[in-house]
């Protein structure tokens, strides 16, 4: 499943799998096998580079939101997981210690 999706979008974007795997400089014969075969026996760091190339999720293959990075995904994605985890009273706790974060200069994000 996740190899299909990963050669549809690959061939979406690129003029063959060969063009993709050169400008990755990936083996061409291991993407080949991981598409054949399936990725779950690619390397990690090579799926991860993969997914950055072609704004996938390496969890799901789904794509990223548009304007955020994968590493940004992720760490919302981790977030998200543990507030839901929380009972109502613990979310309130984090809003409001989020709040008072957000009005300290040093923990400000810089805007775009």
């Amino acid at each position: 499943m996740k190899a299909e999706i990963l050669k549809k979008v690959i061939l979406s974007r690129y003029k063959s799998i060969r063009q993709f795997a050169v400008e990755m400089n990936i083996p061409y014969s291991t993407l080949i096998t991981a598409l054949e075969r399936g990725v779950d026996g690619m390397a990690y760091n090579t799926v991860i580079r993969i997914c950055e190339a072609l704004s996938l999720n390496p969890l799901d293959f789904t794509p990223l939101e548009e304007g955020n990075s994968l590493s940004s995904q992720i760490s919302t994605r981790r977030v998200m997981d543990k507030y839901w985890k929380l009972n109502k009273t613990g979310r309130k706790k984090v809003l409001d210690i989020l709040e008072d974060y957000t009005k300290i200069p040093e923990y400000k994000a810089e805007e775009p």
